[in-house]
């Protein structure tokens, strides 16, 4: 890591507030036991609560289910009947929402009435009564939390935008190589037979239509006629001397480089899905160049045997400032798109234990958020469940954000 982005790590080591643990805001010494996991432990290594000699032990079950609250109840360290208790449980979660538990007897334990949804960070509210006796309890949960404020995100390089709808592509991925049209090229050839008396073209020449490039003495009449460039370009091909009579073969050929489109060779897999005008990404096997274009023919080719097709991909003039006649090039080809109500940038992804997440920044809080993921593309990816639409999450710096959480001891603990 270069000395910039270490830099950057360690102005983003701030305030983490550790997974499923108990902190003091503004507290270093708070957050430390956070991360530690400083709190007491149940039998069932649940989060002991505590009222004189009523007790509650909260624990987040997910063997073989979903997350769902499971407490138990003590007094005098004793277990006390699930059926005595009246209990009920708020979560903030940071942006404001509020998931609320009611809670019915099952076995030894209160059995919480939802699943709780990932991430489990969270500010918690416990109400229970027995024996005529209300206890109540309020305390922070947080997972994968992490505060940063504007000056050092701005030094990490952290950008963000709000979720919401995209166009997502299903892509074929082909290889292929950027060819002169056959507009973009001319074979230059005397119209009678004769002799060449003077050239004035020469390989690797810049000319323009209608340019003098020789002068032939007809064989018949012999009048001196000129022969013309067809077209403007560079000379790419010089067949002749002077001294030399004409006859089929051409003087010269000229190539117009800017006139340029790539070819690809298209299977049989993929021939029923590729149609004119579907929009291409193409970009260089070096990456460095990269540019956007359509089909515009897909054609037989002359292996009849291996069924394959040749898509012709059209280039604007200015791709020539990055693409070359006779270069390599990857594209991928939109064979189908489809406008999704939610979807993040792809680059925003990053693995959070066994999830795909991404960050989202409420103030100067950010928090992972866990993604059921739809269809993915180089540049988008659909969002099913994890995130609403509006919610603003970290394009740019999300590694930055993930190192911080992991490297502060950041765990999944209940």
């Amino acid at each position: 890591m270069n000395r910039y982005l270490l830099g950057a790590a360690s102005v983003l080591a701030l305030s983490l507030l550790a997974a499923c643990g108990e902190a003091t805001p503004g507290k270093n010494e708070g957050a430390e036991a956070a991360a530690a996991g400083e709190y007491e432990r149940g039998p069932h290594r649940g989060r002991m609560l505590r009222d004189g000699d009523f007790a509650l032990e909260v624990t987040i079950f997910e063997d073989g289910v979903d997350p769902e609250f499971r407490v138990y109840a003590y007094r005098g360290d004793k277990p006390v009947k699930p059926s005595e208790v009246k209990l009920t449980m708020e979560l903030g979660r940071l942006g404001g929402k509020i998931d609320r538990f009611g809670f019915t007897p099952q076995d030894d334990f209160l059995r919480g009435s939802g699943v709780v949804t990932e991430p489990h960070s969270f500010d918690v509210r416990v109400v229970a009564s027995e024996s005529g006796r209300s206890h109540k309890w309020a305390y922070q949960s947080y997972e994968g939390r992490t505060v940063i404020t504007a000056e050092a995100a701005k030094a990490g390089g952290i950008k963000t935008e709000a979720a919401g709808p995209a166009t997502v592509s299903d892509l074929i991925d082909m290889g292929g190589r950027v060819e002169i049209t056959p507009e973009g090229k001319a074979e230059v050839r005397a119209r009678l037979p004769g002799l060449i008396v003077s050239l004035s073209g020469r390989l690797g020449q810049q000319v323009r239509r209608g340019q003098v490039l020789a002068r032939v003495e007809s064989s018949h009449s012999l009048q001196v006629y000129t022969v013309t460039a067809p077209i403007g370009g560079t000379i790419v091909e010089k067949n002749v001397n002077v001294g030399d009579t004409t006859g089929d073969r051409a003087l010269f050929a000229i190539a117009d480089p800017n006139q340029l489109h790539a070819e690809f060779f298209v299977y049989p897999r993929d021939a029923e899905r590729v149609r004119v005008g579907q929009p291409v990404a193409l970009k260089s096997l070096s990456g460095d160049g990269r540019f956007a274009g359509e089909v515009e023919a897909v054609l037989p080719t002359a292996d009849v045997a291996s069924q394959t097709m040749l898509a012709h991909v059209h280039l604007p003039p200015q791709a020539s400032r990055e693409f070359r006649p006779g270069m390599g090039v990857e594209g991928s080809f939109a064979v189908a798109q489809a406008d999704v109500p939610l979807a993040v940038r792809t680059k925003a992804i990053q693995r959070f234990r066994d999830f795909e997440v991404v960050f989202i920044k409420v103030g100067n809080t950010y928090e992972v958020r866990m993604l059921d993921i739809g269809r993915r593309t180089p540049e988008w990816t659909e969002v099913l469940g994890g995130l609403q639409p509006g919610d603003v999450y970290v394009t740019d710096g999300a590694f930055l954000i993930r190192a911080d959480i992991e490297k502060s001891g950041a765990s999944h603990d209940h």
